[in-house]
């Protein structure tokens, strides 16, 4: 079984749009869906509540703290880590169990975005390629659950860029893959900046995050120098 594990922040029309994705998906039975809350004002728990679903409340708040608790939760022998703001193909099932049939332990997908944008059509050609900047959260993670657990998880000093920060741990013991299949991601933060302005604060926070900048601080930054609704 696959365990879909999706940390939400105010995600409710999110929610809206992606739950009837997995309720009319055919391999319904081979997966379960876990919603993991850190603190929503909004109709979150609701939008779930109308749906087959688990939704938890978190004890901690941040990414790593809610996958974390939602893992713990979890009784596939597959974990898949996705945003709520991303739409992944209906062979997803498939895919991911043939990724690690074929000897890799954990692993991501290429994307593209919501968006006619031909600059994003060109950040996302290069989302198929492995490289020190792929894994991150937007390519959503699919990991063995027994080698989640033996490299503990999210390391939740990380409120930001935790995703990167596991794929390092799995890379150095592990075989990690990206599958050129491409998922949707939201184009809202490009929406809301200039284009040139979200690449260069990505480097920056990039480049920092590679340095052992304080995670709190990277995040900080983020927020201040993007418009990120």
């Amino acid at each position: 079984m696959i365990s879909i594990i999706i940390p939400v922040l105010n995600e409710e029309q999110n929610l809206k749009e992606l739950l009837p994705f997995f309720s009319n998906h055919p391999e319904l039975d081979d997966f379960e869906v876990i919603i993991v809350d850190g603190g929503s004002i909004d109709e979150s728990e609701k939008t779930v509540n109308n749906f087959p679903y688990i939704f938890l409340r978190s004890p901690k708040k941040g990414r790593a703290s809610q996958m974390n608790f939602g893992a713990t939760h979890a009784q596939g022998d597959i974990l898949y880590f996705i945003h709520a703001d991303t739409r992944i193909p209906s062979s997803f099932p498939d895919d991911i169990r043939e990724a690690l049939k074929s000897g890799i332990q954990a692993g991501c997908f290429a994307y593209s975005f919501d968006s006619d944008s031909r600059l994003l059509k060109i950040n996302s050609w290069f989302t198929k390629f492995d490289g020190v900047l792929s894994g991150g959260g937007d390519q959503t993670l699919f990991i063995d659950r027994d080698v989640f657990w033996e490299l503990g998880g999210f390391d939740e000093y990380y409120c930001i860029m935790e995703d990167f920060e596991l794929v390092r741990r799995i890379r150095k013991k592990y075989r990690f893959k990206v599958l050129s299949k491409q998922i949707t991601v939201s184009a809202r933060k490009y929406e809301s900046n200039s284009w040139l302005r979200v690449q260069l604060v990505n480097l920056l926070v990039f480049g920092l995050f590679f340095f052992k900048c304080s995670p709190n601080k990277l995040k900080r930054m983020y927020k201040s120098l993007l418009d990120y609704r």
